[in-house]
């Protein structure tokens, strides 16, 4: 298996793709993430555009079943973050069909 990139090394590389310094491209990417997470806890999503979207969604509580007792138990209603690929990343990604 592949080893991901981590934010240092992902830094690294659009600094020596760019003309921008490490500490700019480590700004630019924080400020991103910072609005990401602003506004989709403000209005409910957020676009990167050839990205993806950030979505925030509820789900509903329903029953379920403790794996080790095999107990029936409930499980609460809750507020969830999702994550939806741009349809132009996930055919880069994954080949066309």
């Amino acid at each position: 298996m592949a080893k991901t990139m981590t934010k240092t090394a992902t830094v690294a590389y659009l600094a020596e793709k760019s003309s921008l310094t490490r500490k700019q491209i480590e700004g630019i990417l924080d400020e991103t993430l910072s609005l990401a997470s602003k506004e989709a806890k403000k209005s409910g999503a957020f676009v990167l555009p050839g990205f993806g979207k950030l979505v925030l969604a509820n789900r509903k509580a329903r029953m379920g079943r403790n794996p080790q007792t095999g107990e029936p138990i409930k499980i609460p209603a809750k507020r969830v973050c999702k994550f939806r690929l741009a349809k132009s990343l996930k055919d880069a990604v994954l080949g066309k069909k």
